[in-house]
């Protein structure tokens, strides 16, 4: 083959099809649609415009951001989920919408780029303890006080669906598999009930621990879910998710059981399924371990079994203050906030990088394959971003965000902060009265992050 003959041969690799659209899998979650979705944009120039959209978001100042401040009597805004995602992945048309509960018992629906509630729900009996969403089939899903399950379209003004469970409720995952989507509750009593969406029908009900299951989260191709409870005498158990999807009357669920209690996290690799990061309390002085665990079914005389093979562990340093979140990247890194400081260790104990942009004790951590998002007490956001050209993986800071300056008033609630392909959603809710126990007169403040348009679609919008 001469030199005319391989540059075709290169030149007609690099404009296949197929090869771009496994890039696009590969770099993003929402990449996932059909080629009439597509329109008349090829996978190598939606790869390309991404591409541009990532880096404007990656250089993006503090001068290119708007703030916007919700109005009304709201309440204190506190669990969030994106609902969009539903629509036209490509043309940029579609709005980011995200939800939230509020101590007014209420869901609301929010446009992310206006800063505007576009739907709330009828007040409720009990106060809204949990919140999930299925962007996919926009579909949002609450769990009160007294344990009621229900299923929202955020359209319509009635639940579509609604379901009892015996008692209080601790955890909720919403996912996706090929069979459609499910629903997943964990109680006080340790059952986790699989629900059919959107009717809320019941599949199977099992009995996990004997305490309550305060943590349920599914794997990224949705075949294991981790549960667990923060309890020195629960072990965090992996079920294989197709045995609870179709129960069999003879046998149990198949599940393992990871032999480190005082369980407080975990993170699923996202490009290696079956690999999940624990994150655990161990000794007199909870000093905080990390463990990763390669999962695999065996089936030793013909029945199948979980083998949960110990990668790596190990114990943070002395006197390091005990971390609450944490998230997990590809390329065995684990990311955890301590104190004002965010960590990036290997998963077998090396510290890679310490990123000290706030001044207060981080208070919440954001995680997915491209965005890191912490907010701390003092009400400030920072964004960094994953960059993986060298041989570890590493964080780009990008941007940090202070509360205005022309509010004074002290907060009382912890922020938090989401984002997606398109937008930063950062929540603040602050006290109205001197007493910070009041949560009667408290608001929430709604901050709306904007990034000039992108010459691409879509825009990076914020809110």
């Amino acid at each position: 083959m001469n030199l005319i003959q391989q540059n075709q041969y290169w030149n007609k690799v690099a404009e296949d099809e197929r090869l771009w659209r496994n890039l696009c899998l590969k770099r993003w979650d929402f990449c996932n649609f059909s080629c009439q979705q597509l329109g008349t944009q090829t996978w190598k120039q939606y790869f390309l415009d991404q591409t541009k959209c990532e880096h404007r978001m990656a250089l993006a100042q503090r001068e290119d951001f708007h703030y916007k401040e919700a109005t009304g009597n709201l309440g204190i805004l506190e669990h969030m989920a994106y609902l969009s995602g539903s629509g036209h992945p490509v043309t940029g048309q579609e709005k980011s919408v995200i939800c939230t509960v509020s101590s007014k018992r209420m869901l609301y629906a929010w446009d992310v780029q206006e800063g505007t509630v576009i739907w709330s729900s009828p007040v409720q009996p009990y106060s809204l303890k949990l919140l999930a969403t299925l962007p996919q089939v926009h579909l949002a899903f609450t769990v009160d006080l007294k344990g009621t399950v229900k299923v929202w379209t955020c359209q319509d003004e009635d639940a579509l669906a609604t379901f009892t469970v015996s008692k209080a409720c601790f955890s909720l995952e919403a996912f996706l598999t090929k069979d459609g989507p499910f629903l997943m509750v964990g109680n006080s009593e340790g059952d986790i009930y699989t629900l059919t969406v959107p009717e809320l029908r019941t599949v199977s009900k099992v009995n996990a621990f004997k305490y309550c299951v305060e943590l349920l989260h599914c794997s990224p191709d949705k075949k294991w879910i981790f549960a667990c409870g923060i309890h020195q005498h629960i072990l965090p158990k992996i079920f294989w998710v197709e045995s609870l999807l179709r129960p069999s009357e003879d046998e149990s669920p198949l599940s393992v059981a990871l032999p480190f209690p005082w369980c407080c996290g975990a993170g699923w690799a996202p490009r290696r399924a079956n690999r999940i990061t624990v994150m655990y309390r161990r000794g007199s002085f909870r000093k905080t371990g990390f463990t990763t665990f390669d999962l695999t079914i065996e089936r030793p005389g013909g029945r199948a079994v979980i083998q949960a093979h110990q990668i790596t562990h190990f114990l943070l340093p002395v006197g390091m203050e005990s971390p609450i979140w944490m998230g997990v990247s590809d390329r065995n890194v684990i990311v955890f906030a301590s104190g004002p400081s965010l960590f990036l260790f290997t998963i077998s104990g090396s510290q890679l990088q310490r990123c000290d942009n706030h001044q207060m004790s981080i208070c919440y951590l954001w995680v997915d394959r491209l965005h890191v998002l912490t907010t701390s007490m003092d009400n400030s956001m920072h964004m960094y971003m994953w960059e993986e050209e060298g041989r570890c993986p590493c964080l780009k800071s990008c941007c940090h965000l202070e509360q205005v300056r022309s509010d004074f008033l002290p907060s009382c609630f912890l922020s938090r902060a989401i984002c997606d392909n398109k937008s930063i959603v950062c929540v603040v809710s602050r006290s109205r009265e001197s007493s910070i126990l009041e949560r009667e007169a408290c608001s929430s403040a709604f901050h709306g992050l904007c990034c000039p348009e992108c010459t691409v679609e879509p825009t990076w919008t914020s809110s």
